[in-house]
């Protein structure tokens, strides 16, 4: 990926930067790495915040918004990035992805490197792009939402285990609830009733990309104007090992255990009340669910060059 160099001295014509860290969360060199590489950049001392949980960035988001920054840097995983762009929908503000947490989704699809100096750039210079958000009883995220089994999952891998073994953390936890019972549920797309039956799990994706980095959603781009919308029926570890086999090796429509299709407005009636989640970040327990996609909701740097 090629950028345009700068002179030294140059400083930036944006006059204020915002970054929002979960310090807990680590890239490169870390924080102190960071405000190197900015400097180095001609930027001037930037707003700082930095937080030890994703759920108290929203209100240092805020703040940045206050004091009218121009580029808000997120420091952290997708949940951070879910917390920071619930506020940021909508205001035009971009907003430059460091991705510094476990499993960084939206940084992957849209081509953001797992390295700091690398993101950085992308963050300052790289072309802006207006992504779709997914609204979920009031609150937007950026990823996906889930529902079951995906969400159980997420709950159990809390942030100690996260922090010590990765991505394994989704693996270990998965295995405790794969078998886990079907619950009857009732999906409506756009108005129209397109499933009702019973499920283990259902999803709803802004990006093709999901947890574990299984494609689910295929041809979906996070600014296409639809959600992804997925719903499992498979149970117990015979049919949850056939279901990720022909995901990982086909596309996930040819898996029995599978049903998918896009919407924009999508209403969800549980048998009972259900765990969800939203960008891997547990939201508690509900028995009736709306969504919808917000087109063009937020600026994000991205590091796809052809995407302006």
């Amino acid at each position: 990926m090629v950028f345009r160099t700068r002179p030294a001295g140059y400083r930036r014509r944006m006059q204020k930067i915002a970054v929002i860290a979960n310090r807990r969360k680590s890239l490169g060199g870390g924080l102190d790495e960071l405000r190197r590489l900015l400097a180095a950049e001609g930027v001037a001392p930037p707003i700082w915040y930095e937080v030890d949980k994703s759920r108290k960035a929203p209100k240092q988001v805020a703040k940045a918004l206050k004091q009218k920054a121009d580029l808000v840097l997120v420091w952290g995983g997708d949940g951070m990035v879910q917390r920071c762009a619930d506020v940021l929908a909508g205001t035009g503000t971009p907003v430059g992805i460091l991705p510094a947490g476990t499993a960084n989704l939206l940084a992957g699809n849209l081509g953001i490197p797992q390295e700091l100096e690398a993101a950085l750039k992308i963050a300052l210079h790289g072309p802006r792009r207006r992504i779709d958000l997914g609204r979920l009883n009031k609150e937007h995220f950026a990823v996906m939402a889930g529902v079951g089994f995906d969400a159980a999952m997420i709950s159990d891998a809390d942030r100690d285990l996260k922090d010590r073994i990765g991505r394994l953390a989704y693996v270990w936890t998965g295995l405790r609830h794969v078998g886990d019972k079907a619950v009857g549920v009732r999906v409506r797309v756009d108005g129209h009733k397109w499933y009702a039956g019973k499920a283990t799990c259902v999803l709803l994706g802004n990006v093709g990309t999901i947890t574990g980095g299984i494609h689910v959603f295929d041809g979906a781009e996070p600014d296409d104007g639809r959600l992804g919308v997925g719903v499992a029926t498979a149970e117990g570890a015979l049919q949850w090992a056939r279901t990720m086999a022909r995901i990982t090796m086909d596309r996930s429509e040819a898996s029995p255990f599978v049903e998918v299709t896009r919407g924009r407005r999508i209403e969800m009636r549980f048998a009972k009340p259900m765990v969800y989640e939203l960008d891997g970040g547990e939201r508690g327990r509900a028995k009736r669910i709306k969504a919808k996609i917000v087109p063009g909701a937020l600026l994000v740097a991205t590091g796809d060059p052809a995407r302006q």
